[in-house]
């Protein structure tokens, strides 16, 4: 069990329960989110900084990328020869991808990416594919985004 494992396994009902409350609204005031769970204003951004702290969420403005400039966005799957880490950890650092997952599906990693254009997918694609170990890539254009939430809840 990993550190990260053993902080989700003990998160208590309490830490749950403000999770979900700013899960529905990130900008809820933390005064609502005490009365709804049952601490005071102090209590829960205290709890709150914590669960920060420990990397078990964040708090961020989440935006449509087509309504802030970028008009492309792609999955990418990436089959790979050898350790699948220095290409996640490759993938994970350039600016244009915004998520890395290693996968046990028909493709050992995906990348998703947002970009301004098909240009700048065409070079996205191009540096991927140079990365040593990458053997092929294969892409998903997003045509248009039908869903995007994050309102799983804290298990």
């Amino acid at each position: 069990m990993t550190p990260r494992d053993k902080t989700i396994s003990s998160l208590d009902v309490v830490s749950r329960a403000i999770i979900e409350q700013l899960q529905e609204d990130g900008r809820r005031p933390y005064a609502a989110v005490g009365k709804a769970v049952g601490l005071s204003e102090a209590a829960v951004r205290q709890r709150v900084q914590k669960l920060i702290d420990q990397g078990v969420m964040q708090i961020v403005a989440v935006t449509d990328p087509l309504t802030v400039g970028y008009h492309r966005q792609a999955m990418i799957g990436v089959h790979v020869e050898g350790d699948l880490e220095p290409i996640a950890d490759a993938l994970a650092s350039m600016a244009e991808v915004d998520y890395v997952v290693l996968t046990a599906g028909s493709f050992d990693l995906l990348a998703e990416v947002v970009v301004e254009d098909d240009d700048e997918l065409l070079e996205v694609i191009r540096r991927i594919r140079l990365l040593a170990g990458v053997r092929s890539t294969e892409s998903f254009v997003y045509l248009k985004l039908r869903k995007q939430t994050y309102q799983w809840g804290a298990r």
